[in-house]
C-alpha cells in the first residue's frame, strides 16, 4: 500500500535528523491531513492539505498555481474537548482549537515514495507527481498516496533522484523540484 512521502536523507548524503518545523493548523479546518501528505502554506500562515497533483508547476502545482508545497506533514497535537493534549499522527478533518502541526520544510530533504507501477534505474533524473487527491488512513494516520509511474521530463512536483534500496518494487527516492516548493519559488502566499 502506497504511504506518501517518507524523509530519509538529504540531498547531499546526510542522514536526515528528524528536522521539523512547527506551523498552525486553522481551528475546524475541514479536511484530514495524514502522515506523508504534501502540504501548503495558506495566506493566512497556516497549513493546508496541498490540493493540486504537482503535474505541473504553473496551473497545477501542490500549493495552487505558482506556489510551491510548503513541505510534508508529520503529525500534530491539539487539546481535545476532554482538555487532553493529543499527539496525532494525523490531523481530524474539522478539529477546533488552537493546533500545532510538524512538518519537514526544507526543500532539500530526499523522500521515499511509492510509484503505481515498478520503478526503474532509466527513471532516475525524470519527474513525477501524486496520483490524484490526496488521502489516507484514520486506522494509522499515514498518506495513502502514490505517485506516478509514468514519469516525464517536463516540469512536474517532485524529482526521482534514486532506486530506494531494501524497499518494494515500486519504491523510489524523490525531492522538490525548484519551483515546486514554496522556498524555491519566487512568487510569496
Amino acid at each position: 500500500m502506497a504511504y506518501g512521502l517518507k524523509p530519509v536523507k538529504r540531498v547531499d548524503g546526510l542522514p536526515y535528523a528528524g528536522a521539523t518545523n512547527e506551523y498552525p493548523i486553522a481551528s475546524g479546518y475541514a479536511s484530514d491531513i495524514f502522515n506523508g501528505s504534501i502540504v501548503t502554506l495558506a495566506a493566512d500562515g497556516t497549513i493546508e492539505l496541498a490540493s493540486g497533483t504537482g503535474a505541473d508547476i504553473t496551473t497545477n502545482n501542490f500549493g495552487g498555481a505558482s506556489i510551491g508545497a510548503i513541505g510534508v506533514f508529520m503529525g500534530c497535537e491539539y487539546i481535545n474537548a476532554q482538555g487532553q493534549l493529543i499527539h496525532s499522527q494525523y490531523f481530524p478533518a474539522s478539529t477546533t482549537g488552537t493546533i500545532t502541526c510538524k512538518v519537514v520544510d526544507d526543500p532539500n530533504v530526499v523522500f521515499q515514495a511509492q510509484l503505481d507501477e515498478a520503478a526503474t534505474q532509466a527513471m532516475v533524473g525524470a519527474n513525477t507527481f501524486a496520483t490524484g487527491a490526496q488521502a489516507g488512513s484514520t486506522a494509522t494516520g499515514n498518506s495513502t498516496n502514490a505517485f506516478d509511474g509514468t514519469v516525464v521530463t517536463t516540469v512536474a512536483g517532485l524529482r526521482v533522484v534514486g532506486l530506494a534500496a531494501d524497499a518494494g518494487a515500486n519504491d523510489v527516492l524523490v525531492k522538490f523540484t525548484p519551483g515546486a516548493h514554496l522556498m524555491t519559488t519566487t512568487t510569496g502566499v
